[in-house]
């Protein structure tokens, strides 16, 4: 059953355009701000496991910052020509938390 777990504090969460690094119940979590939306998706770059929330936003994109693949910040699909996905995760901000949803 899917629940909502404290990811980290209002105050923690990335700028706009930029990501960090979370982890919350073992999950490594790239939480990213593009224009103002956050977002979270899987850590881990699936090309070779690069950390995401150590990369950069770029447009709508998080890119890794060991070979600069990109990964649509709501969606998780790579963006052309790599042909990857990494999870997302449901996100919500509540008073001074930002939740993310696991399943």
């Amino acid at each position: 059953m899917a629940e909502w777990v404290r990811l980290c504090g209002a105050g923690e969460a990335p700028v706009p355009g930029s990501a960090i690094e979370a982890e919350v119940r073992d999950v490594a979590v790239c939480l990213a701000n593009v224009e103002g939306r956050l977002s979270a998706l899987d850590n881990w770059c699936p090309h070779r496991r690069g950390p995401l929330g150590q990369g950069w936003v770029e447009g709508s994109a998080v890119v890794c910052p060991w070979h600069s693949w990109a990964f649509d910040a709501q969606t998780g699909v790579a963006l052309p020509p790599e042909k990857a996905k990494v999870d997302v995760f449901p996100v919500k901000v509540e008073g001074d938390d930002v939740l993310i949803e696991l399943g």
